[in-house]
């Protein structure tokens, strides 16, 4: 039977003390006393088997066992995309990202984009949810939301716009160079602007296209993503 999995801030050299949530998931959820073992993640690659030697609901402590570095999957796989009207799709598109293994969100304000309050930490506990949920002790990075021009400026060895404007567009999956990180973006509901479009063109994105159908903001980033990280 598989550990459970959680994740920390920070994993100590000997022990750590679990925050009040975790412990009582641990002890009062999962009725985990002393000796019995779980798994710990702080997000940034760390790994640890870990042994509880205090089953406080409220301060379970643990004693660090064997620990490992996980390197970061290859290439780097950013993801700039709109925020939405509705944050539950939002969210949505947070967790798919997670599960794919996106390295970096960058959630933009573009033109047309009908959203712009952004609520970092239920975000962030989405993100963890995921990352243990898929067994990754790599958690994406979640950048502050980013003006559209500003994403322009995002360095990576291929860079992509994916809109539904008419024009010459390729699609995403015969234009990848294996081994490059990669940058796509994502526009709002009603398509990023033909200015937005234009803007990014001259900065040396190159047009994509998703598939046949016009896909919803979340999707086509769930989409992306798994185009990016997988072909």
């Amino acid at each position: 039977m598989a550990l459970p999995y959680f994740f920390v801030e920070a994993i100590g050299e000997d022990r750590v003390v679990l925050d009040e949530a975790t412990s009582k998931h641990v002890v009062g959820v999962l009725r985990m006393e002393r000796n019995e073992e779980l798994l710990l993640t702080d997000g940034k690659g760390l790994k640890a088997r870990a042994a509880i030697i205090d089953d406080n609901r409220k301060r379970c402590v643990v004693a660090i066992g064997e620990r490992q570095h996980e390197a970061r999957l290859a290439p780097k796989v950013i993801v700039g995309i709109s925020l939405v009207k509705n944050a539950a799709r939002f969210e949505w598109f947070l967790e798919k990202a997670t599960e794919i293994g996106v390295t970096e969100i960058l959630p933009l304000l573009c033109a047309r984009t009908e959203k712009e309050k952004f609520r970092a930490d239920r975000l962030q506990g989405i993100l963890q949810s995921a990352m243990l949920q898929s067994q990754q002790c790599w958690m994406p990075v979640l950048h502050e939301p980013i003006a559209f021009a500003g994403a322009l400026q995002v360095v990576a060895g291929q860079r992509f716009i994916a809109h539904c404007e008419e024009g010459s567009k390729v699609e995403l999956t015969v234009q990848l160079q294996p081994h490059t990180d990669r940058f796509l973006l994502i526009g709002p509901e009603g398509d990023f602007t033909p200015a937005e479009i234009a803007a990014a063109l001259s900065a040396g994105f190159l047009p994509a296209t998703l598939g046949a159908t016009r896909l919803r903001t979340e999707t086509a980033g769930m989409v992306g993503a798994a185009i990016l990280r997988n072909l």
